[in-house]
C-alpha cells in the first residue's frame, strides 16, 4: 500500500539550516569592486535569491529607481547599506558620479522598484559606460515580470520578441504594432492598467487571430493569467477594469502554409514557355511566396527533363 507524501520532521529546518550556512558563506567573503546589477523580487519576497541578499549586504552603495520604496524591502531584510537614487530622470546627472563611485575601487548594487534592472529602462547607459571604462559589471539573476508571464501562458517560447511598453497614444501605439505584426516571434508587452483594454483592442486590429493571455500581479496574493484571444481580453477589461502591473504575451503568427513542388513545378512550366530558367525561377518566388533557390532548382530540372525528350 502507497501512504501518501507526508513532510519529514525537521526537513523544513535542515532546508533553513542549509541555506542560512549558504548565505553566512556568502557573507564571510569581501565582495570584490564592482558594478552589481541585482534583481529584486515583483511581489513575494521570497523570491529574492540568498546571493542578491548577500551582495546588498555587502555592497558599499546601492543605487535605487526609488530610495523610500528600496528602503522598506532593505529594512525587511535588516541590511543597512547607503542608498541612492538612480532613475530616468536624475540619470545623466547621476552616471558620472556613480562611475567615479566605482573607479574609486567600490562596489555598487543597482536594483530596481521591482524585478531585475535594465528591463525597460535605461539603466544599459551605465552598463556601456562601465564596462567602456574597465569595470567588472556582475548580474545577478532573478525575479523578471517578462519571465514569469512568457513561461505561465502556455504559448511559444523557442522565438520571443520583448518590445517594452506601447506608446500611449492609439495612432502612436497601431503605428508600433503594424511595424510588429510581421515579426516571426512571440511578442510580450509590458501595459498599464488604465490602457490595457484600448491597448488590445488595437493588437486585436493589428493581430487578428493570434493567441494572447494577459499575465497580472505575477507573484503577489490576486495573480491572474487569463488567455484568449484580443476581442475577448479587451471585453474582459474593458469590463472588470483589472489593476496591477500587466503582462500582455501575444503568440506568433501562423506559419504560411507550405507550398509542394508539384505547385511550383505546375507554375513554371507555364513561364518557362516564354522566359528563361532565371527569370521563371524569380517570378515563381515571388507569386508563391516560396524561395528563389528551391523554384530555381526545380526550374533546372523542368528545362532538363525537356531538353532530354
Amino acid at each position: 500500500m502507497t501512504r501518501p507524501a507526508q513532510t519529514l520532521p525537521g526537513a523544513g529546518a535542515a532546508t533553513a539550516e542549509r541555506a542560512g550556512a549558504l548565505l553566512a558563506a556568502e557573507l564571510a567573503q569581501a565582495l570584490p569592486p564592482g558594478l552589481y546589477i541585482v534583481a529584486t523580487p515583483i511581489g513575494n519576497l521570497g523570491d529574492i535569491s540568498l546571493r542578491a541578499l548577500a551582495t546588498l549586504a555587502r555592497a558599499d552603495l546601492i543605487y535605487c529607481e526609488d530610495t523610500r520604496h528600496s528602503r522598506t524591502l532593505m529594512a525587511h531584510f535588516a541590511i543597512a547599506r547607503p542608498l541612492r537614487a538612480y532613475h530616468e530622470h536624475n540619470a545623466a546627472r547621476e552616471r558620472p558620479r556613480l562611475i567615479g563611485e566605482l573607479k574609486a575601487g567600490r562596489s555598487v548594487a543597482l536594483i530596481s522598484d521591482a524585478g531585475t534592472p535594465l528591463i525597460s529602462d535605461p539603466g544599459y547607459k551605465l552598463v556601456r559606460e562601465a564596462l567602456a571604462a574597465g569595470i567588472r559589471v556582475t548580474s545577478l539573476p532573478g525575479a523578471s515580470a517578462l519571465t514569469a508571464a512568457l513561461t505561465s501562458c502556455g504559448l511559444a517560447t523557442d522565438t520571443v520578441l520583448f518590445a517594452g511598453f506601447l506608446p500611449p497614444k492609439q495612432s502612436a501605439r497601431r503605428t508600433r504594432l503594424a511595424e510588429l505584426a510581421g515579426t516571426p516571434a512571440t511578442l510580450v508587452l509590458f501595459e498599464a492598467p488604465s490602457r490595457l483594454a484600448a491597448s488590445l483592442a488595437d493588437i486585436g486590429q493589428a493581430l487578428p487571430e493570434r493567441p494572447m493571455a494577459v499575465a497580472r500581479e505575477l507573484t503577489k496574493l490576486h495573480e491572474e493569467v487569463r488567455t484568449g484571444e484580443a476581442h475577448e481580453l479587451a471585453q474582459w477589461a474593458s469590463q472588470s477594469a483589472p489593476r496591477g502591473e500587466m503582462v500582455i504575451v501575444v503568440g506568433p503568427p501562423a506559419a504560411a502554409p507550405s507550398v509542394a513542388d508539384t505547385a511550383i513545378a505546375a507554375h513554371l512550366r507555364d513561364l518557362l514557355k516564354d522566359m528563361s530558367v532565371r527569370d521563371a525561377a524569380k517570378a515563381t518566388a515571388e507569386a508563391l511566396n516560396v524561395s528563389k533557390t528551391r523554384a530555381y532548382e526545380l526550374a533546372l530540372a523542368l528545362k532538363k527533363d525537356e531538353d532530354n525528350c
